[in-house]
């Protein structure tokens, strides 16, 4: 596994400038990241990239004074914001006699120190293991001196390596079947909410722009929250109340950041499970930050890529408390539903998003009246249960008259019920809905 960061590392950080990107935001967030990791940044190197060096990613000019930066300032640790090949991590290793560590690299230890959950700790394990695999030569340093093909010892070196590839494979394998167990028990939990028929929303964002604490403004909770990159891996889910349409559950979810590994897309595409089936997205967006637009599409890009990338959406504006903005809800078209302006902290503007998540999800009701037998007892709990029952007359040992009034989407979540519950729900609560409507709702 990736060697973890130690508290106190002292690092040494190689900033590349790069055309088409804004360097002084690039070279901030990669400071925020080393100090997310825990390490000491006791230097910086700026170097200009335009094309990598094949060998070292920096030119060998560069190289020899990032030697001179390590050896003057007491670095342990070389940290470089970009994602080298292996061979590129393999030769600076050697060059600045040190540890050498790429963006991905920094990026998947700060989730090996962060996850706390059992899938987050077997995800984070395994996206290391895939990161580790073309770079495992490193870990045999005491090889390399076999490399000329020493007589006699050329083949034990070999075996040592495919010794070491093949364990990893074995750990890999393991830690993909752990992982759908866990996926497995996920999955259990989302059809069981499912089965409520209660809305879904997913908080979505960049890390750090404040999603678990309007995550617990909303749902009233406390869920670690801190002013660093990546502050909190594992989703929760609470059953959030105080809705006109009744309750929704909310999913606050991982934080994303430019440049993200892509074996942790890959990895954490169950965990994002809760933002890919949400009936709307809240992306919060940071409202201080300079590069806002360029935020928001990274954000977009990621949700994309996990299949998320078409749902509704209210774009949450926060930190307006930083800027000096006003609370406000602007109504957009198409996907984007709403923009609202809210602060987090204070809760300024909280009211304004509650209400366009009601409108969301509450304008189009359905008004009824349902005749419920006692073998309907199920049907009836989860209308309960939505908060859609409005008044209710028991029916002299016959059952119930049920006066429903809930969102159409959710009468048709209803209607799409196998077996006996759906039909009465077809029959009484929507027989004008067509049967596409319900392969819709499925």
């Amino acid at each position: 596994m990736f060697e973890r960061s130690r508290r106190g590392e002292k690092a040494l950080l190689v900033q590349p400038r790069r055309h088409g990107v804004d360097f002084d935001a690039a070279a901030s967030e990669f400071r925020e990241l080393a100090r997310s990791a825990g390490a000491e940044v006791v230097a910086e190197l700026v170097a200009r990239v335009d094309r990598p060096h094949p060998a070292l990613y920096v030119g060998t000019g560069k190289a020899e004074e990032a030697k001179l930066l390590v050896q003057t300032s007491g670095a342990d640790l070389v940290l470089v914001n970009h994602q080298l090949t292996p061979i590129q991590e393999r030769n600076l290793e050697k060059l600045l006699e040190c540890r050498v560590v790429d963006r991905a690299g920094l990026i998947l230890d700060i989730f090996a120190q962060r996850a706390r959950s059992h899938e987050g700790k077997l995800q984070v394990e395994l996206a290391q293991l895939q990161h580790m695999a073309t770079r495992l030569v490193r870990g045999w340093t005491h090889l390399e001196r076999q490399r000329g093909g020493a007589i006699g010892l050329r083949g034990p070196g070999e075996t040592q390596l495919e010794t070491d590839r093949r364990l990893l494979a074995e750990r890999v394998k393991i830690l993909k079947a752990r992982l759908e167990i866990a996926v497995r028990q996920r999955e259990q939990g989302r059809k069981s909410r499912e089965k409520s028929a209660l809305p879904a929303i997913a908080l979505v964002g960049y890390t750090n722009a404040g999603k678990s604490t309007l995550f617990n403004a909303l749902a009233r909770s406390s869920v670690y929250t801190a002013d660093q990159l990546f502050a909190t891996l594992d989703p929760t889910v609470r059953r959030v109340g105080g809705f006109a349409f009744g309750a929704v559950t909310l999913a606050d979810t991982v934080g994303f950041v430019s440049e993200l590994p892509h074996e942790l897309v890959a990895a954490f595409k169950s965990t994002l499970t809760e933002a890919r089936e949400a009936d709307l997205l809240l992306h919060v967006i940071d409202g201080a930050d300079p590069l806002m637009p360029e935020r928001i599409a990274e954000v977009e890009a990621v949700l994309t890529e996990i299949g998320a990338g078409e749902l509704p959406q209210i774009q949450v504006v926060n930190k307006i408390d930083l800027t000096g903005a006003q609370p406000a809800v602007e109504a957009q078209d198409g996907r984007i539903r709403a923009r609202a302006y809210l602060s987090a902290v204070t809760g300024a503007g909280l009211d304004g998003l509650r209400a366009a998540i009601e409108t969301e999800f509450g304008a189009e009701r359905v008004h009824r009246q349902l005749r419920l037998g006692y073998a309907d007892a199920g049907l009836r709990a989860r209308l309960i249960a939505l908060g859609a029952v409005r008044a209710e007359a028991d029916l002299a040992g016959e059952g119930w008259q049920v006066e429903v009034d809930l969102p159409r989407r959710l009468a048709l979540q209803l209607a799409a019920l196998p077996g006996a519950q759906g039909e009465l729900v077809r029959s009484q609560l929507l027989a004008e809905v067509t049967h596409e409507q319900r392969e819709h709702a499925r």
